[in-house]
């Protein structure tokens, strides 16, 4: 499975931004696919979580009520949409997908950065 992430940029921060993952090869195989974000100087964290099965999703805490995730699964594709972006949000933002659960996430896409100005 390839993911390709796609919409970073600059947004100053309340804007809003939609992020795409694109997947291809094999796809159907996958459990759900999900967004992780890493900061300059910290560890990668999980944002949030889309279910294929049941199209459930599960977000982090700090992500909650300003990020929704969707997805089409015709078109392999999952959406990231940010709104009221704050400055703690900048990030390179990753795609990712798990074929089995969520706690073990298999592939991964090369990131797009988000950078939110105060």
């Amino acid at each position: 499975v390839q993911l390709q992430a796609s919409g970073g940029g600059l947004v100053q921060a309340g804007a809003s931004l939609r992020l795409s993952c694109a997947a291809s090869g094999g796809t159907s195989s996958t459990y759900g696919m999900g967004w992780f974000r890493q900061a300059p100087g910290k560890e990668r964290e999980f944002v949030a979580v889309i279910r294929w099965n049941d199209s459930s999703s599960y977000y982090a805490d700090s992500v909650k009520g300003r990020f929704t995730i969707s997805g089409d699964r015709a078109k392999n594709t999952v959406y990231l949409q940010m709104n009221n972006v704050k400055s703690e949000d900048t990030a390179v933002y990753y795609c990712a997908a798990t074929v089995d659960s969520d706690a073990v996430w298999n592939y991964w896409g090369q990131g797009t950065l988000v950078t939110v100005s105060s």
